[in-house]
């Protein structure tokens, strides 16, 4: 595309050309070139004007697209008595285009342009608290390795945070048996009493 200066100059000499033409046929051809010149010198001035809006609307607090991600739902883990570590495959990701968010019991990985692709994994609700000061995130070739620092050593028997849906109601005091005892005792008083 000719610089704007140029295609001013073109578009002023063609219009003084078609000042002069007689003939209908050369008339035609140079108000359509004429045409199509405008055409251009708007077109390159909208571009100009759509490059310079998303700017302008940036610097005011417009909102941004929201980031699309691929979630990495496939892990494995392990732990120590302090720490927990996560491991997420993925190949090629780099260390300045990840980041994170830790909190007390979960936590958020992000990890940006990979293959122009966007990634996120994480745990929503882990087993149990974490120290988000101590937790970390490392990148390596091939995988993504999150540390937790656990809040109080011990071990955890899964990563993800399960309510106990059977909780049985002994009390101390009582036998377990006594529920079958009293089942035979019931069992036994209806009998005595039909004979």
């Amino acid at each position: 595309m000719a610089a704007p200066d140029v295609a001013a100059d073109d578009l002023e000499e063609l219009k003084h050309l078609l000042a002069q033409s007689k003939r209908p046929r050369v008339q035609s051809l140079l108000s359509s070139e004429i045409e199509a010149l405008e055409k251009a010198h708007s077109s390159a001035a909208l571009v100009q004007v759509a490059k310079v809006a998303p700017l302008q609307s940036l610097q005011k607090g417009a909102v941004v697209p929201e980031v699309q991600y691929t979630s990495l739902s496939t892990f494995s883990w392990d732990q120590d008595n302090d720490k927990v570590k996560v491991y997420f495959p993925l190949d090629g990701a780099l260390q300045e285009k990840v980041s994170f968010n830790f909190d007390r019991s979960s936590f958020v990985v992000k990890v940006h342009d990979v293959a122009g692709k966007n990634y996120r994994c994480g745990i929503p609700k882990l087993n149990k608290a974490i120290d988000p000061d101590k937790s970390s995130v490392t990148v390596k070739p091939k995988r993504i390795i999150v540390t937790l620092k656990k809040h109080d050593n011990g071990n955890w028997s899964d990563l993800h945070y399960k309510e106990e849906k059977f909780k049985p109601n002994l009390g101390k005091e009582k036998d377990p048996m006594s529920g079958i005892m009293d089942l035979m005792k019931a069992t036994a008083s209806v009998t005595h009493l039909s004979t």
